[in-house]
């Protein structure tokens, strides 16, 4: 399988996540179907709306120049592989998602494995088995044809509203300043999130 990112790129993707895993190699392929649909593109001129926060995000930042810090990277928590993509210079945008299929059919007994490893349960042999079947499952995800690895549509390019800069206020209870968006009144302070969690869960 041909990808449009060299192998060095990819290692320092695998540097800056700080492992390679199966998820870092969706956020390669991810950013490799990107590339290949919109070409080159100026991190500027490129949003992502990322539906999950697993290990292949940090692929997208690396390979695509979507970042938190520039506000072109958008998490909506929804629990799902699925990553939208806006190209303002086209104006064009498409949604990728994970296909059921594309881990492969051992990913049931890896996660299996996975969820007994988190009571400190496995056997050595389990152990190697799973790390086996990572090994196996990374091989296939960076190999498998983009179209068999992703359902792609267009969606309308609506794109997200860019980062704006707010006045801060300062919170009543902690004294810390906040984004004026981001508080909360309550009896008549102005607290920021999680003061105002506090005071809340106490009613």
């Amino acid at each position: 399988m041909t990808l449009n990112i060299s192998e060095q790129a990819i290692a320092e993707t695998i540097a800056f996540h700080g492992h390679s895993c199966p998820g870092l190699a969706i956020g390669i392929r991810v950013a490799d179907y990107v590339k290949q649909e919109f070409g080159e593109v100026e991190p500027h001129h490129l949003i992502c709306v990322t539906e999950t926060d697993m290990c292949g995000v940090d692929a997208i930042q690396f390979l695509t120049g979507c970042t938190f810090g520039k506000g072109n990277l958008i998490h909506r928590d929804y629990g799902k592989a699925a990553f939208s993509f806006y190209q303002l210079a086209a104006k064009r945008a498409i949604r990728l998602v994970l296909r059921p299929d594309a881990r492969g059919g051992t990913h049931p007994q890896l996660a299996e494995l996975i969820a007994k490893s988190k009571n400190g349960e496995l056997t050595d042999k389990e152990k190697e088995r799973i790390a086996e079947l990572r090994g196996e499952m990374q091989e296939r995800l960076m190999n498998l044809p983009l179209h068999d690895m992703f359902t792609v549509t267009s969606v309308d390019f609506k794109p997200p509203r860019g980062a704006r800069i707010l006045q801060s206020l300062t919170c009543e209870a902690c004294g810390e300043q906040t984004m004026e968006s981001r508080t909360r009144r309550f009896a008549g302070q102005t607290l920021c999130i999680p003061c105002y969690e506090q005071v809340e869960q106490k009613m």
